[in-house]
């Protein structure tokens, strides 16, 4: 399996961030600071300059090549992390003159991808993305290699080093490729057998640590893990939530986003996001005590996009409302629909607002209807009581039951196709039963 050469824990490392507007970005270059120590690497320098734009050989100036050049030597900086993303080759420019490893935000992000996952899936998408972004940088560090084959047995037309592992990269990425497809096709089945049992399937979004993890734990009272760093889980997890006792949803905790979100990431888990993708809802979680939720909020969004979810429907989640002490509250919009719910999943705040909002919003639609039972029916009149269907019920003279309900169209469906009662023995009825005072 290819890797890249990450930082070791423990690291000396060089922070790097150019301001290339007249204000600065400290919002920015804070996210990158928790970027890299979620990478373990833990002892940090940071250096911060301004250009009115990138260098096209090695993105910044002389000036501040030089500078950072005596920073490697007396700091015996062993890594350099740029807050940006550099062109091939300005990573081989700098790393030439710096004498030092350079990385970039992107190859940051995959190095953090390819250290959290855990599943097989997982560990195939993060090397697909991987190579992809290799497969751009192979010159480096093989520049020797260059010229073509020679000595004994392999002389001849033959081909260069760099081409054999060029041949080599594409067969695997290949090969990622056709596994992640089976992987897709596996997903997809489970999508349709969800489909076919009529549960309503929610997707869990949101900016890194915004507490997506937490929220699904409180939520399903799950052990999902839950830690207070970027990209704390990457493997997706799906659980059945059940609202009440005759009303369940699935719940689907997805990777978290980022600005900057490297396009060949969102490509590699794009099978993992479809899941966001064919939701029947999206709750869209949001630290409500960043100052910079906005424009997170913003980059989530762009994402969704891209991977064609922005036209799935939307609930506000704002979680963290314990940090600035504020109210457990649902928001309405003018037309008296729910779209933001305030809550704290750390503290179990406000949970019950939100399951009372997602029960409202799936299964308050019901309709009275008039079904007829025979003697022999007995468990599908049991299941109706279990699910609180049955408002009243008739003996009749010739030992049927006739029963008046009320049903939501997911309770119908699920009537219809689990226990296999024909819809068109349901007669949808506006008064009392027949025979009733």
């Amino acid at each position: 399996m290819f890797e890249f050469e990450r930082p070791r824990s423990g690291e000396r490392a060089l922070l790097v961030h150019i301001n290339f507007n007249s204000q600065s970005d400290q919002d920015d270059l804070a996210e990158f600071i928790e970027l890299v120590r979620s990478a373990d690497v833990v002892d940090i320098d940071v250096i911060v300059g301004s250009r009115q734009q990138p260098s096209a050989k090695t993105f910044i100036g002389k000036g501040k090549l030089e500078e950072i050049a005596g920073q490697i030597n007396e700091q015996k900086i062993e890594v350099v992390l740029f807050n940006h993303a550099l062109s091939p080759s300005q990573e081989r420019n700098l790393e030439a003159h710096l004498q030092c490893r350079v990385l970039d935000r992107t190859g940051l992000i995959l190095d953090i991808f390819a250290q959290r996952a855990q599943s097989f899936e997982g560990k195939l998408q993060v090397e697909l993305a991987q190579l992809k972004h290799l497969s751009t940088r192979l010159v480096r560090g093989w520049t020797h290699l260059e010229r073509q084959k020679g000595g004994i047995g392999l002389r001849g037309p033959g081909e260069t080093q760099l081409e054999t592992d060029r041949r080599l990269l594409n067969k695997r990425i290949k090969y990622l490729n056709s596994r992640l497809d089976k992987v897709a096709r596996q997903r997809e089945q489970s999508r349709q057998a969800r489909k076919k049992a009529d549960i309503p399937t929610i997707s869990l979004v949101g900016y890194t640590n915004a507490g997506k993890s937490t929220l699904f734990n409180c939520l399903t009272e799950s052990n999902a893990y839950a830690a207070n760093k970027l990209f704390a889980t990457l493997d997706p997890t799906i659980r059945k939530l059940d609202l009440d006792d005759q009303s369940s949803v699935i719940l689907a905790d997805t990777v978290g986003f980022i600005r900057h979100l490297p396009h060949d990431l969102v490509a590699a888990f794009r099978a993992t996001l479809i899941e966001t993708r064919e939701a029947d809802l999206i709750l869209h979680v949001v630290d409500c005590a960043d100052d910079d939720r906005r424009e997170k909020m913003f980059a989530v969004n762009q994402v969704l996009e891209e991977i064609n979810a922005s036209e799935t429907p939307q609930l506000v989640i704002y979680n963290k409302i314990d940090l600035p002490d504020f109210q457990p509250r649902i928001d309405v919009d003018e037309e008296g629909c729910q779209w933001r719910v305030w809550l704290s999943a750390q503290k179990n705040q406000g949970i019950d607002g939100l399951l009372n909002v997602l029960k409202e919003r799936f299964f308050s639609e019901t309709t009275n209807y008039e079904l007829s039972l025979a003697a022999n029916e007995g468990k599908i009149r049991a299941i109706l009581y279990e699910q609180g269907a049955i408002e009243e019920e008739v003996y009749e003279d010739n030992g049927d039951i006739a029963l008046k309900l009320r049903l939501s169209p997911t309770h119908l469906k699920r009537l219809t196709r689990k226990y296999g009662v024909a819809e068109d023995r349901f007669t949808k009825q506006l008064g009392i039963l027949a025979g009733v005072a």
